[in-house]
């Protein structure tokens, strides 16, 4: 068999792709798939996107504008992993002791509240 017998193969551009090789070669593809959330996590998730939203209708100052960013990496993070680690749980549960009266003014904060409890 000569050079010019053999077959030619070309492969171009294959990010993003999934493709096998061989007689008895398996593709499996998992792209666009996010990570796997559990379900505490993903009421964490909705309760701390339900209090960002409130947040915006009270006035704001330091606490809340912390606490914001504390639930923004939170979102994101869990987004991103499918969970929130335990240091972040531990300033969230932190800043939301700290800002009590706003936990009583705000259903949506005592739902995170007690979200992040149960993952503690």
């Amino acid at each position: 068999m000569t050079t010019e017998d053999e077959p030619h193969v070309r492969i171009g551009d294959v990010s993003g792709s999934t493709f096998a090789i061989g007689s008895r070669a398996h593709a499996e593809s998992h792209h666009g798939t996010g990570p796997r959330t559990d379900q505490a996590n993903a009421e964490l998730l909705a309760a701390v996107r339900e209090l960002r939203a409130d947040l915006t209708r009270v006035r704001a100052g330091e606490r809340t504008a912390e606490l914001d960013a504390e639930l923004a990496g939170a979102e994101d993070e869990i987004a991103r992993t499918g969970a929130v680690g335990p240091t972040r749980l531990q300033r969230l549960r932190q800043l939301l002791t700290d800002s009590e009266a706003l936990v009583g003014l705000l259903a949506s904060a005592a739902a995170v509240a007690t979200a992040v409890a149960g993952l503690l």
